[in-house]
C-alpha cells in the first residue's frame, strides 16, 4: 500500500479552518449591521417615482405618431394626466376638449396644417364629404393603434433605463420596467371602460371667439343627424377643414334655419365693452334674439341713460327686464328705443317665433330711500308673473320662455312654462326644477363691472347661446360662453345637449310642463344677497 505525502496530509488537516475562515468573512461586518436599511414602503415609494418618471420622460421623446387624418396631417400624442380626455389643438384657432375617457393619460391631438391635395379633392367633389367619416373613422384607428405601441415601448423603455440609471441593477431595472407595463395596461383598461364616443357632442372649445360657431357646430344638426362617434368624428373634422381653408369654396358656416337661437346676457353693470362682445356674438351665431335679465345699469341714473344708446345697433330684437340695480327712469328711457322690448308685470310679446313674458325686480338696490322687500317681495313678483302665464295659457297663446331677474322670482313659474331665465348672482347655472321648468341663470356679462376689480383675480364675462327649435320651441342645446375678465383674453365655450336630445335620451319633464301645475306653492329656495 502506498503511503501517503506528508504535504497532501497537511492540506487536508488544514482544509476546516480555512473553510472556517471563508464562512466567517461571509459575515457582515457589526458596524455594517448599525446601518439603517431603508423601509420596504419606502422602497417601493422610491420604486412607483422612478418608474412614473421615465414613463413620463419616454413618452417625451418618443410618445407621438404623425397621422394624415381626412385633408389633415395631425399629431397624435399621449400626456399624463388626472383628469383623462382628449384634447384637439387647431393652432391659431384654439382647442376643443372632450370629456372622452377618464385616466390618466390624455390624448393630445394637434392639427399640424392642412393638405392642399387632399382639401383640394373635397372641393372639386363635394360628394366625397358623405364618405369622410368612413376615411376619418380608418385613419385614427390606424393612429391611435401605432401610438398605443409606440408609448408602450416608450414608457417601458423609459422605466427601464431610469431604473438602471438609478438601482444599477439589471433587476431592478427589468422590475422597473415590467411595473411601468403594468401600470400602461391598467390605464389603458380604464381607458376602455370609460370611453365616451358621445363626448364629442358637447365640446368645449378654448380660443379665438369668432371660431367658435364654426369649430364647435350646429346644434340643431348635431341633435337630429349624428348619432354615432364615426359621423361626430366626420363633422368635427369637416368644420376644421372649413375654418382652415378660408380661400377656399368650402362652405362657410350656416345655422340651421329649423332652430332658433337666442343670446342670453345679464348684469352687465355699465361695463361699455359689452356691447361690441354682444355684437360679435350675434353677427358670429346669427342670433334671432337677444335676452337681458336686468342689472344693465349700476345705480340706474338719468346720467347713465346714453350708455343703452348701442343697443340700436346690435343687429337683433333686444328683450329687456329691469334688475335691482335698474331704476323705473332706466325703464322708460329703453321703453322709447327702437327694436327694445321692454317687459314688466307679466306681459308678453310674441318675437323670431318665440313667445317671451318676464316682469321686472321690485326692488331696486341703490335707492337708499326704498326699503329692501328681500326674498319675500321676489316670491310675490314671481307669482304675479305665474299667474298672467297661466292666463296666457288659457287665451290660448302659451308662453315659451319667462323672464325675472332674481332667481327667487323665477323659482314661482315652475310648471307655468317650459324654460325660465333670471340672472344676479353673477355665475351661471341650470336645473330643472320640481314641476318640471329648467331654469338657466346666467353670469355677469359685464364681468361685475366695477365690481371686477374688488377680487383678486377679475370676474369673467359670460353670455350664452340657446338653441330651440322652431317647431316645438323647446331648447335643444346652448352653448356657455365665457370670456377672460378685466385684462385678460381667454375665451371658452362650452356645448351642453338638453338630456333628451342626447343619444339614447328620454323627454325630460321640462319638455312639456304639466298641464295642470300647482295652485299653490311655497318653501321656494332663497336665493344669495343681491350682488
Amino acid at each position: 500500500m502506498d503511503r501517503v505525502p506528508a504535504a497532501a496530509l497537511n492540506r487536508v488537516r488544514r482544509a476546516p479552518s480555512t473553510l472556517a475562515r471563508y464562512y466567517r468573512s461571509l459575515r457582515p461586518h457589526p458596524a455594517a449591521e448599525l446601518v439603517p436599511q431603508p423601509h420596504p414602503w419606502l422602497r417601493a415609494l422610491g420604486m412607483v417615482v422612478v418608474v412614473l418618471l421615465g414613463a413620463w420622460l419616454g413618452l417625451l421623446i418618443v410618445g407621438d405618431v404623425r397621422v394624415p387624418v381626412g385633408p389633415m396631417n395631425t399629431t397624435m400624442t399621449l400626456r399624463p394626466s388626472l383628469a383623462g380626455g382628449t384634447k384637439i389643438n387647431v393652432s391659431p384657432l384654439g382647442a376643443l376638449e372632450l370629456n372622452s375617457h377618464r385616466a390618466p393619460v390624455r390624448l393630445d391631438v394637434n392639427v399640424d396644417q392642412l393638405d392642399p391635395d387632399r382639401s383640394q379633392e373635397l372641393v372639386d367633389h363635394p360628394e366625397r364629404i358623405s364618405g369622410l367619416q368612413q376615411e376619418i373613422t380608418h385613419d385614427v384607428e390606424h393612429g391611435t393603434l401605432d401610438l398605443a405601441l409606440r408609448s408602450c415601448v416608450a414608457v417601458v423603455a423609459g422605466a427601464t433605463a431610469l431604473g438602471l440609471a438609478v438601482y444599477r441593477r439589471p433587476r431592478r431595472a427589468l422590475a422597473a420596467g415590467g411595473l411601468a407595463f403594468t401600470l400602461l395596461g391598467a390605464s389603458g383598461a380604464t381607458a376602455y371602460a370609460t370611453w365616451n364616443p358621445e363626448s364629442v357632442l358637447e365640446p368645449k372649445f378654448s380660443g379665438l371667439l369668432s371660431s367658435a360657431p364654426s369649430l364647435v357646430g350646429n346644434a340643431r344638426s348635431i341633435v337630429t343627424e349624428f348619432d354615432v362617434y364615426q359621423q361626430e368624428l366626420a363633422r368635427l373634422v369637416t368644420n376644421v377643414t372649413k375654418l382652415y381653408d378660408v380661400t377656399s369654396t368650402l362652405p362657410a358656416y350656416q345655422p340651421d334655419p329649423t332652430t332658433i337661437r337666442v343670446l342670453h346676457v345679464s348684469d352687465i353693470h355699465l361695463n361699455p365693452a359689452s356691447w361690441k362682445i354682444i355684437a360679435s356674438l350675434v353677427k358670429q351665431y346669427d342670433v334671432n334674439v337677444i335676452v337681458d335679465s336686468g342689472d344693465t345699469m349700476d345705480h340706474g341714473t338719468a346720467a347713465e341713460n346714453r350708455f343703452l344708446d348701442p343697443i340700436a345697433d346690435l343687429g337683433a330684437p333686444y328683450v329687456w327686464v329691469r334688475g335691482n340695480h335698474d331704476s323705473l327712469t332706466t325703464q322708460r328711457y329703453l321703453e322709447h328705443m327702437k327694436n327694445v322690448h321692454v317687459l314688466d308685470d307679466g306681459r308678453a310679446v310674441s318675437i323670431a317665433g318665440l313667445r317671451f313674458a318676464g316682469t321686472g325686480d321690485p326692488q331696486f338696490t341703490p335707492d337708499r330711500s326704498v326699503t329692501p322687500g328681500g326674498d319675500r317681495a321676489e316670491e310675490l313678483a314671481g307669482a304675479r308673473l305665474a299667474t298672467a302665464l297661466r292666463d296666457q295659457k288659457a287665451a290660448g297663446r302659451p308662453v315659451d320662455i319667462a323672464i325675472a331677474h332674481e332667481p327667487t322670482a323665477a323659482r314661482q313659474v315652475d310648471g307655468d312654462v317650459p324654460l325660465v331665465l333670471a340672472g344676479h348672482l353673477h355665475h351661471e347655472g341650470m336645473e330643472i326644477m320640481k314641476y318640471g321648468t329648467r331654469l338657466r341663470i346666467e353670469g355677469s356679462t359685464g364681468g361685475s363691472g366695477l365690481r371686477a376689480v374688488e377680487r383678486q383675480y377679475p370676474a369673467p364675462i359670460e353670455a350664452s347661446i340657446l338653441y330651440l327649435d322652431r317647431d316645438t320651441r323647446h331648447l335643444q342645446a346652448w352653448d356657455e360662453i365665457r370670456l377672460g375678465g378685466l385684462g385678460q383674453t381667454t375665451a371658452e365655450v362650452t356645448r351642453h345637449l338638453a338630456k333628451e336630445n342626447q343619444p339614447g335620451g328620454s323627454p325630460s319633464p321640462g319638455t312639456t310642463p304639466p298641464s295642470t301645475p300647482p295652485a299653490s306653492r311655497s318653501g321656494a329656495t332663497p336665493a344669495p344677497s343681491a350682488p
